[in-house]
């Protein structure tokens, strides 16, 4: 199939197919005159790609897990997981660091309140 029908089966724009490409996410073969042409199987990747991004992986990430899919073993599926949760344990960080900030933000917003209120009964 081109490039355009996976797109629209995958539901995703032409423009991130060729970037997964670029990433070395995804694969095709190249007709004679340079089209780009996938295989059924494309449909289910780009849609598995899809959900690595939903998980907040980043291209690099997702790179270091496809040897779990391409050739799955106990060896690359163990390596997959320690690095999910090395991501897991990225996110939280980042969340956790998010709440103080929201904290702060909270405690900037009550200190112009209370300076508010206090123009009000002056």
């Amino acid at each position: 199939m081109r490039i355009g029908e996976l797109a629209a089966r995958a539901g995703v724009s032409v423009r991130a197919l060729r970037y997964y490409e670029e990433q070395g996410l995804l694969t095709s073969t190249r007709s004679a005159s340079g089209q780009r042409h996938y295989t059924q199987p494309a449909v289910e990747r780009v849609t598995f790609l899809q959900r690595m991004y939903a998980a907040g992986l980043s291209s690099r990430t997702i790179a270091e897990l496809l040897p779990c899919v391409d050739a799955p073993s106990a060896e690359t599926s163990a390596a997959a997981l320690e690095r999910m949760a090395e991501e897991r344990d990225r996110l939280t960080d980042h969340i956790e660091e998010l709440i103080r900030t929201r904290d702060a933000l909270d405690g900037l917003m009550a200190t112009n309140r209370a300076h508010r209120e206090s123009l009000r009964t002056a």
